[in-house]
């Protein structure tokens, strides 16, 4: 299965989120609560929308080592498409 890196933004708290997965679409709706499963660190921040996704990569390793690069940034910088 493909692995995507995705960048959430709340509006509403003015905040990211980054972290990785195989089904963007699901993981989304879990850290909106619509499906339980969610971060518990997403939960203030409610709703969330889709600021950016990388990939697909093959490896889970590729996407982890390009979220921690996207983690290394602050607020909405981490919406670069530099990745």
């Amino acid at each position: 299965m493909p692995w995507v890196v995705y960048v959430l933004v709340s509006d509403s708290a003015g905040t990211t989120y980054v972290g990785v997965t195989t089904d963007l679409e699901r993981r989304v709706e879990q850290h909106n609560g619509l499906l339980p499963g969610g971060a518990k660190a997403t939960r203030a921040g409610r709703p969330w929308a889709l600021g950016v996704a990388h990939g697909p990569y093959e490896e889970r390793g590729e996407a982890q080592s390009v979220e921690h690069r996207i983690k290394r940034k602050r607020g909405r910088a981490r919406l670069a498409p530099e990745f």
